[in-house]
């Protein structure tokens, strides 16, 4: 249990070494959505995190084994998220790591974790902001998670290679955060000639140039952090339900 706690501190302090410089990066930055949109954002992402915020105090209370695979999936995010990889934009692209903690313990609680990922890193890295916290929480932390969680649980019904549904979920999960980000932003700066949809082709097709691989990679990357997992952590995984059967 040391060791899983030591190793969820230094992914934690990875993240902080490697992304302590100011940049643009696909977290919607400080300032970059009118008032009216920052606060439509927030108020619609408001019902996911009580909701989130419920469930997450019942695990605390009642499952305080599983807390350091919840320590292990926030810090897991933190660091995916924060690697700002170059855009032609100008701007970064980056993986979620939101489909860790939606595997284990569902989107709601993944909100409430999305949250708090975004609001660090907002504070420490100047990644994203807190005008567009509640954009950037609906899209990461809401959306991409519902999608993840649905592709998850029908693929197993579906499917007896687990593995390929983690992969699938998690990558159409951060694929579907890039679409929202995409909506956002059209939404909050149509273009002259064309409006909304003309702005949202325009945004969609430039992140895509970087998400697509991103989000195979992520996919990837969190099917070996799940096998790893299996090995090391099954009591763990027990308790959230997880099976190791497809």
């Amino acid at each position: 249990m040391k060791k899983k706690f030591l190793m969820a501190l230094y992914l934690l302090g990875v993240g902080v070494c490697l992304n302590m410089r100011t940049a643009h990066a696909m977290h919607i930055m400080e300032g970059y959505l009118p008032l009216n949109y920052a606060l439509f954002w927030i108020a619609l992402s408001l019902p996911f995190l009580f909701v989130g915020i419920k469930k997450l105090s019942r695990v605390m209370d009642k499952q305080r084994r599983v807390l350091i695979i919840l320590a292990m999936t926030g810090a897991y995010a933190f660091v995916l998220s924060a690697l700002k990889i170059p855009s032609v934009t100008g701007s970064s692209s980056h993986p979620t790591g939101m489909g860790l903690v939606t595997i284990f313990f569902g989107p709601s609680i993944a909100a409430v974790i999305g949250l708090i990922v975004l609001l660090f890193q907002a504070l420490l890295l100047a990644h994203g902001g807190l005008t567009t916290l509640g954009a950037n929480t609906f899209s990461m932390g809401i959306v991409g998670p519902i999608v993840t969680y649905v592709i998850y649980k029908y693929g197993n019904k579906v499917s007896k290679n687990k593995h390929f549904v983690i992969f699938l979920a998690v990558a159409l999960g951060d694929l579907l955060t890039y679409v929202v980000t995409s909506i956002q932003l059209a939404l909050a700066h149509p273009s002259e000639v064309g409006g909304v949809l003309a702005s949202f082709t325009k945004f969609a097709t430039v992140f895509a140039l970087t998400q697509v691989p991103i989000a195979i990679i992520e996919g990837i990357l969190t099917v070996i952090v799940m096998i790893s997992l299996e090995s090391v952590a099954k009591p763990e995984l027990d308790l959230l339900g997880y099976s190791l059967e497809g």
